[in-house]
């Protein structure tokens, strides 16, 4: 049994030329190395984003939503970030 399969893909011209210039360069052997590159970077920046959600997010929301006045409302972070930028000038 074959362990890869064969796809017909259509770029835009920008990313076309992105895929040609890395196997020019010799970064690449091949298109297709270019191609496997970017979806495994796309698979692992998927993993850090779900890990994100699920070990930080997902845990502030429920610690937010057991005790709501934890809460810091607009008004206030949008100050917080006035003075911040203020005591850079």
């Amino acid at each position: 049994m074959r362990s890869t399969q064969q796809f017909s893909i259509t770029l835009p011209n920008e990313l076309a030329d992105l895929v040609r210039s890395k196997v020019a360069s010799g970064e690449y052997a091949t298109d297709s190395e270019v191609v496997r590159d970017g979806l495994r970077t796309l698979a692992a920046r998927d993993r850090v984003i779900e890990t994100w959600l699920r070990e930080e997010v997902a845990p502030a929301y429920d610690a937010l939503k057991a005790d709501p006045s934890r809460a810091v409302s607009a008004s206030d972070v949008r100050a917080a970030l006035a003075a911040k930028r203020k005591s850079r000038e």
